[in-house]
């Protein structure tokens, strides 16, 4: 692999780890503290298997990956598939708040109906 893609399986890992520790990462996918710190200092690369994980992760297949780390462009992923791929691995106390501020904001939604209901 070359430098750029290196640079940018770097970046790769780090975005898809978000705000994951390295430890817990690791724990994640199976290898060690050491391993993720590794990838992030572009110092190794991960293997087939990590690449695959970490690529399902970021909402790529591994063929995407590997052609965006030999050159060729990520295929752009909408908002909304980037919420819910950060949903799908937040913890889930992170998750009830999201849901408890969507239950609001229907909530509030239902309540403004009714009212304009009333009125009519």
């Amino acid at each position: 692999m070359n430098t750029e893609g290196r640079e940018k399986l770097v970046e790769i890992v780090k975005t898809t780890r978000g705000s994951m520790s390295q430890r817990a990462f690791g724990k994640l996918l199976g290898v060690s503290t050491t391993a993720v710190q590794s990838w992030e200092r572009g110092d190794s690369v991960p293997d087939t298997e990590n690449l695959a994980k970490i690529a399902a992760r970021a909402g790529y297949t591994l063929e995407q990956l590997l052609g965006y780390l030999n050159g060729k462009p990520l295929p752009e992923n909408s908002d909304l598939s980037l919420i819910l791929r950060q949903i799908k691995y937040m913890p889930l106390s992170q998750v009830a708040q999201i849901v408890q501020a969507a239950a609001d904001r229907l909530a509030a939604v239902a309540e403004a109906s009714g009212d304009e209901a009333k009125a009519s």
